[in-house]
């Protein structure tokens, strides 16, 4: 990036603190007892679109939509009626629900749009094992699409509690600290792709952290998958410069006016735009009883009208 750029700060909705956001009714959508109606009749109908028999909640959608795209970038709903479905009809009204707002799209190679997070009770020996597979702490980070949802089934005996944190915000406190290490992250960085490479592709590929989609800024960011890419030896290695710069991006995100706290309770739906929010999860403690340890499915959606993240992980992770 030539030196000369002149960066400005992001003005708009999607520049947020805690401040903005005292209490959780700031941010929390409660279903009506007719739109829990609604999503149990979709997950009980034998329709090929479930989703046309949302009449009530389809308004709903776009002014979360609305939210989502031009607003702050997040949403909470509350009242998913999980305690009246069985696990296929859950399953059946998220993603019909979901794909209201977008089209689900893969999240790992085997190609499922849905997704169980909980504790498989495994040891993260390398990076092929995903975090959310075990009860350890996410930094702050995006996930692979325009939006990322999660739906709680279950939540942790103990922790476990979702971080989100404005990456507009983010990037202005960047600019205004270290104008330097922000041009670093219009850098092209290596990442790791644990593992999900097809035969003959590289076990890495190359994007900057930060580009301009659509007018403004965005940050793509998994800061452990870039890290992770060092072990492969063709991998660029990383400068001093962009691990600072990683690690900057984490500090003020753990800050604790840049960042809401969300507790989770069964039924809860987390709608994030990637393109705007960071969220990170801390470590939790499961009840022993496997049935009863934290439990949430979530949804990868590409937003084909408003795209939020860089290519290529906007549209998942391709099937092999």
């Amino acid at each position: 990036m030539p030196d000369h750029v002149l960066r400005s700060p992001q003005v708009s909705d999607a520049v947020w603190d805690r401040s903005d956001f005292p209490d959780s009714s700031t941010w929390t959508v409660v279903l009506t007892g007719a739109e829990r109606a609604e999503i149990v009749e979709a997950a009980r109908a034998d329709a090929a679109d479930a989703s046309r028999l949302f009449p009530t909640l389809r308004s709903r959608c776009g002014q979360w939509a609305q939210t989502l795209n031009s607003g702050c970038g997040f949403v909470l709903l509350r009242g998913f009626p999980v305690d009246e479905l069985d696990a296929a009809e859950v399953e059946r009204a998220y993603l019909a629900l979901g794909s209201m707002l977008g089209e689900p799209v893969s999240q790992d190679r085997d190609g499922a749009v849905l997704t169980h997070i909980r504790d498989e009770r495994i040891a993260r020996t390398d990076p092929t094992v995903r975090l959310y597979r075990t009860r350890e702490r996410q930094d702050f980070h995006t996930d692979g699409s325009d939006l990322v949802a999660l739906l709680c089934l279950q939540k942790a005996a103990a922790g476990g509690e979702s971080w989100i944190a404005s990456s507009a915000a983010i990037y202005n406190e960047v600019l205004r600290r270290r104008p330097d290490l922000l041009e670093v992250l219009y850098s092209p960085m290596p990442w790791d792709r644990n593992g999900e490479e097809a035969a003959g592709d590289p076990p890495y590929f190359e994007l900057a952290p930060l580009n301009d989609i659509g007018g403004a800024p965005r940050l793509f960011f998994i800061s452990w998958y870039i890290r992770d890419s060092q072990r492969h030896p063709r991998a660029p290695r990383l400068t001093a410069e962009q691990h600072e710069a990683l690690e900057l991006v984490e500090t003020i995100a753990n800050e604790a006016n840049f960042h809401v706290e969300m507790v989770f309770e069964p039924g809860d739906v987390q709608i994030l735009n990637n393109g705007r929010i960071l969220h990170a999860r801390n470590a939790y403690r499961d009840d022993p009883d496997l049935d009863r340890r934290r439990h949430l499915l979530r949804l990868w959606l590409t937003a084909a009208s408003v795209p939020s993240v860089a290519e290529p992980l906007r549209s998942g992770i391709p099937q092999r």
